[in-house]
């Protein structure tokens, strides 16, 4: 990448390309961007946020093909409210409108009317932590606060199901990492609880398999996994992986194996795994695949056009845990 970079955002535009947008690294990448192109395998610098945002800040691909960002941790030393639109036939960054509330470490969910749902996070650099959710309308580029939900959230995960309903789970409350989950329906704007996960998790990951199920990940017992059924609200555990991972990566493949790459037991004295495992929903086991260049966290990871998996960035090394400029490709057919 043309900046070093740790916990920013990708996002695959409808061209192909992928926007990387903040992260923490230099003191000027919090507010840059930049853009890989698969086809020629080069990253080129595009304009710079409005707003510089280190970390927790998200990244949705709009209706009409612009990006919104909105929140993270902005130049003020603290969360932001602040959001903006990345306009890729321009390469331009525009103000919107302002969230109700600043919040960093919230999720960002694209509904099937074209709003975007912002759920929980973080408001202040005094650890003020939300139950709250707002709904930006991009016809308006206004924001308007909706139902909260039962329980303060930051660092949890937001999938949207096959019914047209939201699953959130997961995240810290004060009091550690929550098991709990619910259900946001946006027909009726209405918060209902579902089952618990089999244990707390904080800044895993979570991932709609091709049944419909969800598959979540890592930190909190950090090897384990386990799969909530809609149909009835419940979560069973499914096979552990071989390594410990927290803010790591996973991708669902078109085969409908999940990929999972990166993270560890930062902290610990094992240095984080450079092998990538596989998830296969049939079987509820994981293999094991090619090994990563670099071992790495807090990068991202994206599926492209073809298939291939383009992670980038994040922090590596075994002691200094410094952001990365790398990238690298993970080919599914070959498994490197």
């Amino acid at each position: 990448m043309t900046q070093a970079r740790s916990d920013h955002t990708a996002t695959l535009l409808p061209n192909g390309t992928v926007l990387v947008a903040g992260g923490s690294g230099s003191p000027d990448t919090p507010a840059s961007a930049e853009r890989y192109d698969p086809d020629v395998g080069t990253w080129t610098a595009t304009g710079k946020m409005i707003e510089a945002r280190a970390y927790g800040h998200t990244a949705t691909l709009l209706r009409d093909g612009t990006v919104l960002v909105t929140g993270g941790w902005g130049s003020s030393d603290g969360p932001t409210a602040a959001a903006e639109l990345y306009d890729p036939a321009t390469g331009v960054w525009s103000a919107t409108g302002n969230m109700t509330v600043a919040r960093t470490l919230h999720t960002a969910t694209l509904l099937p009317d074209g709003s975007v749902l912002v759920v929980g996070g973080g408001s202040s650099n005094r650890g003020d932590l939300l139950a709250s959710a707002e709904l930006y309308e991009p016809g308006s580029g206004s924001w308007a606060a909706i139902g909260s939900m039962a329980e303060v959230r930051f660092g949890h995960t937001a999938t949207f199901l096959r019914d047209g309903s939201l699953l959130v789970a997961g995240g810290f409350s004060r009091d550690g990492a929550l098991p709990s989950a619910e259900l946001y329906d946006p027909a009726t704007g209405v918060w209902i609880a579902t089952g618990n996960m089999n244990a707390g998790r904080a800044k895993y990951t979570a991932t709609l398999l091709l049944d419909g199920r969800v598959l979540v990940v890592g930190l909190g017992p950090l090897a384990s996994a386990e799969l909530y059924e809609p149909v009835t609200g419940a979560w069973t555990v499914t096979g552990s992986m071989d390594a410990d991972r927290g803010i790591h990566t996973a991708t669902l493949l078109r085969d409908g194996k999940v990929l999972v790459a990166g993270g560890g037991s930062r902290g610990d004295p094992v240095p984080l795994p450079t092998f990538a495992e596989l998830y296969d929903p049939d079987s509820g086991s994981w293999i094991t695949t090619g090994n990563m260049v670099t071992p790495r966290d807090g990068g991202t990871a994206t599926l492209l056009p073809d298939g291939r998996v383009l992670v980038a960035g994040g922090s590596g090394g075994i002691e200094d845990y410094a952001p990365l400029n790398s990238a690298e490709l993970y080919e599914p057919g070959s498994g490197s």
